[in-house]
């Protein structure tokens, strides 16, 4: 016996509504300072980042994860009854069993759906987007929904002023769904496994258990060699995704990139040589690098404060520990 071919043809997909949620708790870098023993003016030169959104014990990656996920479920027209598939992606779910997304399924009232998790740091949203947009050109699902929920300042060590000076919590979400006209373009994307130890955690949770002597796991990062490889593998990544696209720098209405620093978000526009009217979003300097969560935070604030609008052709491209990257061209929801 065979499997009998797909009967069904090849949909477009676009995201339907997007939602997003930040902590409540501003922290500016006044706050940051004497721990790690430099003045606030330290870092402002080094990550282009004037505060991060931090979230309380009630913040959890399923509260925020949820917030964001009706938000989006509301913009988009729609109800947690209706969707198939729930993708969330995270760098911070401790508890190896059970994952995440059902947990998030449940308290959306989506029991129902295909849910599971995405570990993929900073290109975690582009991943989902793309395996969300599979979901509906195949048939498998009618709508998807992407959540990327973050809470980093759980494994920060305040003390290490190269990291406490980066990162915060926060959550995106999009609501995906089938399209006349292509709305999300076909994904590029990759790893470099020899460069993982390049952002990583300082040791494992059961090296931790066997030892509480030693400090808890934190992110730790060697900053010149991430820098190095998105100067130059993540920029040609870039070129490819908008020659996959068949699209030119002068198509883009907005580039939206994983909201990793200030000043790595400006190398890569000037490596791009984006042309001027190209709306480059910075959610980053006030809201932190939120990791996963980065990007549709981000495509949330520019549709929010208005710089960019529904229908602006957009290139999304996440990278970080993996090393991974994924990018994709949308049109804004």
């Amino acid at each position: 016996m065979k499997l009998s071919p797909a009967d069904r043809p090849t949909r477009n997909a676009r995201i339907l509504g997007l939602g997003a949620y930040r902590p409540a708790r501003v922290v500016d870098n006044r706050e940051l300072a004497p721990a790690c023993g430099v003045t606030e003016s330290w870092f402002p030169p080094r990550t282009g980042i004037r505060s991060h959104r931090m979230a309380d014990e009630t913040e959890t990656l399923s509260a925020m994860g949820i917030s964001a996920a009706q938000a989006a479920l509301e913009a988009a027209g729609t109800t947690a009854r209706e969707i198939g598939c729930i993708l969330v992606t995270t760098m911070g779910h401790t508890s190896q069993l059970p994952s995440l997304s059902p947990q998030i399924a449940h308290g959306l009232g989506a029991d129902h759906a295909v849910a599971y998790d995405v570990s993929s740091a900073c290109s975690g949203f582009c991943y989902c987007l793309a395996t969300a947009r599979d979901h509906i050109g195949s048939g498998n699902t009618d709508l998807a929904l992407v959540i990327a929920t973050e809470r980093v300042s759980d494994f920060v060590d305040f003390s290490d002023r190269s990291i406490v000076a980066i990162f915060g919590d926060g959550a995106g979400a999009a609501v995906v769904g089938p399209s006349d006209s292509p709305g999300i373009g076909p994904v590029t994307w990759g790893s470099k496994g020899s460069g993982s130890d390049v952002i990583r955690m300082t040791r494992t949770w059961p090296e931790y258990a066997a030892d509480r002597t030693l400090p808890a796991p934190a992110i730790t990062m060697d900053g010149n060699k991430v820098w190095t490889w998105v100067r130059h593998d993540v920029t040609a990544a870039i070129g490819r995704a908008l020659d996959s696209a068949g699209v030119g720098l002068a198509d883009l209405a907005a580039f939206i990139p994983h909201q990793a620093n200030g000043r790595i978000i400006d190398m890569l526009a000037e490596q791009l040589e984006l042309p001027d009217h190209v709306v480059i979003a910075r959610d980053v300097i006030e809201t932190g690098n939120t990791s996963a969560a980065s990007i549709p935070l981000a495509i949330e604030r520019l549709l929010r404060d208005g710089s960019a609008k529904k229908g602006d052709l957009a290139l999304l491209f996440g990278f970080g520990a993996g090393l991974t990257y994924a990018g994709q061209l949308i049109e804004l929801p």
